[in-house]
């Protein structure tokens, strides 16, 4: 009596196809889910993860949210493992570098645009507010990247005093603000104003510039400097 013939996933080869696809394909081209998938291939070697990619994308809206998803959030979908959010870790964690390098190799603000993706990499899909300031040198060269003590959903403290601090500390000549609003609506409160012009008003006694505070979400930014509140 012959054996029969043991079936193959109906998934085989479609990992190499995707791999060939991706490598020919230009940049933005790949769907969110495949580019997702290719990422979940390592996690799960022998599983088809099509599905998981796209129910991930519907469950978080696009992979930037999902690649930006806490642990806690992937606690209870099967089929994301530790391997899988350090796959999501790390692609995030390269962006990032490549987008400071970005801000780093010319003056802040020649690279304008740059300096808005990076922002929007880091903090504009968090679920918290976060406060970044960013101290220059005389030629607009960032010095350092400092990130302020996380607040609540709605609310980071951030002291004139400590900015002043700082800011002498490193001999910077002037600041640009960052933070984010988790809730997506860039428009500034009053609290975020008042502040602004606290700050501001410090570092005028020691002739630092603020050059401008911008407000971060994952689909725009606000620029006090533009809307000339500042």
């Amino acid at each position: 009596m012959k054996q029969a013939t043991e079936q193959k996933p109906h998934y085989t080869g479609h990992r190499g196809r995707l791999r060939q696809r991706l490598l020919a394909s230009k940049k933005g081209e790949l769907p969110d889910y495949e580019v997702l998938e290719v990422l979940l291939f390592a996690a799960s070697p022998r599983s088809d993860v099509k599905p998981l990619a796209k129910d991930l994308i519907t469950k978080f809206g696009s992979l930037a949210k999902v690649l930006n998803a806490s642990e806690e959030e992937f606690s209870d979908i099967k089929g994301v493992n530790e391997s899988a959010i350090a796959q999501f870790r790390v692609v995030q964690e390269a962006a990032e570098r490549l987008l400071k390098e970005e801000i780093t190799e010319k003056t802040i603000l020649q690279s304008w645009k740059a300096l808005i993706d990076y922002c929007r990499a880091s903090m504009g899909h968090l679920k918290q507010e976060q406060f970044r300031i960013l101290f220059l040198d005389r030629k607009n060269t960032l010095i350092a990247d400092d990130l302020q003590e996380a607040g609540t959903v709605d609310q980071t403290p951030v002291y004139p005093r400590e900015v002043v601090k700082r800011a002498l500390q490193l001999e910077a000549s002037a600041i640009i603000m960052v933070h984010n609003h988790p809730s997506g609506d860039t428009t500034p409160s009053k609290a975020d104003i008042a502040v602004t012009k606290q700050i501001q008003q410090a570092l005028n006694t020691i002739n630092v510039k603020l050059h401008d505070h911008v407000i971060i979400s994952s689909a725009g930014h606000y620029s006090f400097k533009s809307h000339m509140i500042i």
